[in-house]
């Protein structure tokens, strides 16, 4: 058992994996864990209760639950009332400690990458989001409706595109592209029409993504398209946030978080361009911590206050 009087556990909830760290009074991190999604839109309220107490049961190690100051769990989907209510019931269930926290994952990336200063975060990974806050400390999102009705720019859009593209390709309405034979080879299919029989999940789409940077990097005429709507629907989202905080003529950070951001320059690329056709002062950045490092900023703040 790690002998220490106060504990912070920090839980980032995505919809590719879930990761808790474990901290000390002082901030140090003592342990992590790391589980499957987490999104409750995506995965079910089950599954997501199931795979958060999976990366904390890891990160808790031999520490004893009741060390445990406070807990922040920033969550995917978790700015729903009938999501909050029931999970955080069954935190305060779980992890017995002083003070329990349960938000986006979009506010934990925002701590992490920002404090409390003003700015934007733009989150593309399995899904996406922009959020940010103004000078003011008044919070605002755009995008982030889930991959029904939302979802633009995400590794989950890119994916659909390219199936649909591959498809396109088959029945002769749409351009050549190498996509086919990539995902095709992939997914282990005979032909790209066996795609529709399988009843991929939102996550499994959003793998089809990289199979698209990488035909782009290969000059391929439709993954080139892909890359640029999605970059361009991202700075959407991020324009329109900006104009929302008052930040169009100011200095303000934008900083890329999310998997298919932090792992794709072309992307970036193209984002960053169509951005500063709209906010040309803006200061654009890569996220250079985790989102669980803000889920845990967020813990020791609850647990002295």
């Amino acid at each position: 058992m790690i002998p220490l009087a106060r504990l912070y556990l920090g839980i980032d909830g995505g919809g590719t994996a879930t990761t808790a760290w474990l901290a000390e009074d002082r901030g140090r991190v003592v342990a992590r864990g790391v589980a499957g999604p987490s999104n409750p839109v995506k995965v079910g309220l089950a599954a997501a209760k199931r795979e958060i107490l999976a990366a904390a049961r890891q990160a808790l190690g031999g520490a004893s639950q009741g060390q445990i100051r406070a807990i922040c769990v920033g969550l995917a989907g978790a700015d729903r009332p009938q999501i909050v209510r029931p999970l955080l019931s069954w935190l305060r269930k779980n992890f017995p400690a002083q003070s329990h926290l349960v938000t986006s994952d979009a506010a934990i990336t925002l701590e992490a990458a920002l404090g409390n200063a003003p700015g934007v975060v733009i989150i593309a990974g399995t899904g996406s989001i922009a959020y940010g806050r103004n000078r003011q400390g008044e919070t605002f999102r755009a995008g982030g409706w889930g991959s029904v009705f939302g979802d633009e720019g995400s590794a989950y859009a890119l994916g659909r595109g390219a199936v649909a593209a591959a498809l396109r390709d088959l029945d002769g309405v749409g351009p050549r592209t190498r996509l086919t034979q990539d995902i095709s080879r992939s997914l282990a299919l005979k032909q790209i029409p066996e795609v529709i029989s399988l009843d991929l999940k939102p996550q499994q789409i959003a793998a089809v993504a990289p199979l698209v940077m990488e035909a782009d990097r290969k000059r391929d005429k439709v993954a080139r398209q892909l890359v640029l709507e999605s970059g361009q629907e991202l700075a959407i989202l991020a324009a329109a946030l900006i104009r929302r905080l008052g930040l169009r003529n100011q200095r303000a950070p934008v900083v890329l978080a999310g998997g298919l951001l932090r792992s794709n320059p072309a992307l970036r690329r193209v984002l960053a361009l169509q951005l500063r056709r709209f906010a040309p002062h803006a200061r654009i950045s890569v996220l250079r911590r985790e989102p669980a490092e803000g889920a845990l900023a967020i813990a020791r703040r609850l647990g002295r206050g």
